[in-house]
């Protein structure tokens, strides 16, 4: 491509992304985080040893409290993962796979309030039959509903696009 070409497509406003793209992406980043999660637990096991389970009528039972303990540092790994990555480069692995984008509405990388928001309001919109998800349909910009709370956007990288240069 030449310079004029990529300083043409750089200038040109850039598309919102599309329900199945963002699905996708999604995908991949679940993969990744549940990794993170099997080593985080595997590392938990390892510092408080296999005693604290018992099996009672072939159910497996564990200590209330390292249950506790286990969901607040998975909440706390998604979590982490989903803002440092929004808010750093705007992209999660998924999302650079897809060629996708998070960022604020004036094109810039939201900040840590931003991706707090767009963390917490994205889960209902996934879980209640995805219906913030499909809000995308109903939006003219093609907004999910946890795009408009964060006030933040998806859009599509172009083909010349590269993360890593």
């Amino acid at each position: 491509m030449t310079e004029i070409e990529l300083l043409s497509e750089a200038s040109a406003p850039l598309a919102r992304a599309g329900l199945m793209r963002r699905l996708a992406a999604l995908l991949y980043d679940g993969f990744l985080v549940a990794a993170i999660w099997m080593v985080l637990g595997f590392i938990l096991q390892l510092i408080v040893g296999t005693q604290s389970n018992q099996l009672v009528d072939g159910v497996v039972q564990t200590d209330p409290l390292l249950d506790a303990l286990l969901f607040t540092i998975m909440l706390a790994s998604g979590s982490g993962f989903y803002i440092w990555f929004w808010t750093k480069s705007g992209q999660t692995l998924g999302m650079i796979a897809w060629r996708i984008k998070v960022e604020s509405l004036d094109g810039g990388l939201m900040d840590f309030k931003q991706g707090v928001i767009r963390y917490i309001a994205a889960w209902p919109a996934f879980f209640l039959f995805g219906l913030g998800y499909l809000s995308i349909y109903l939006d003219s910009n093609g907004d999910a509903v946890h795009d408009k709370v964060s006030r933040s956007k998806v859009v599509v990288l172009p083909k010349s696009y590269r993360p890593f240069d």
